[in-house]
């Protein structure tokens, strides 16, 4: 039975994060990629092409998970588990070039997909969860690059 989303949730959905989408192979074994997201209600959209491994892991097995972090606190986190309920065509690029305005502030750029879909994913586990745990930037306290070498 599929849940609804939590204020909190949809407001983590809403903001421009990618998503690590969970599909499973045909032995299996996961296979897990960064995705763009869009919500509709309560259920989370994900456009790829028909043909990619992760739309055809999903027609053997519509079980998925997504992964979500807060950009400004990484100890915000979103787990969804649910499965895909619908494979819609998106010849136009409609849905494609929504998800790309919100990420790329414009039309998708690479207009030939004969076999584009969106994924429509209903969530039958959603945890949204914000740790204690505080997070700084590269640069650390002392305004040294953690990044460098020392």
């Amino acid at each position: 039975m599929p849940v609804r989303l939590s204020e909190s949730a949809k407001r983590l959905l809403d903001l421009r994060v990618f998503a690590h989408l969970a599909t499973l192979m045909p032995d299996g074994s996961p296979k897990a990629e960064p995705v763009w997201v869009a919500r509709e209600g309560d259920r989370v959209l994900v456009a790829t092409d028909r043909r990619s491994l992760k739309a055809r892991n999903i027609a053997a097995d519509p079980r998925v998970a997504l992964s979500l972090v807060d950009p400004d606190d990484p100890y915000e986190q979103l787990l969804i588990r649910g499965r895909v309920v619908e494979t819609r065509p998106d010849p136009e690029l409609t849905a494609l070039d929504a998800l790309s305005l919100k990420y790329i502030g414009g039309p998708f750029p690479r207009r030939k997909w004969p076999s584009r879909v969106v994924l429509v994913v209903e969530a039958d586990l959603a945890r949204h969860y914000r740790s204690p745990l505080s997070h700084y930037s590269a640069t650390d306290r002392n305004g040294a690059d953690e990044r460098s070498p020392a």
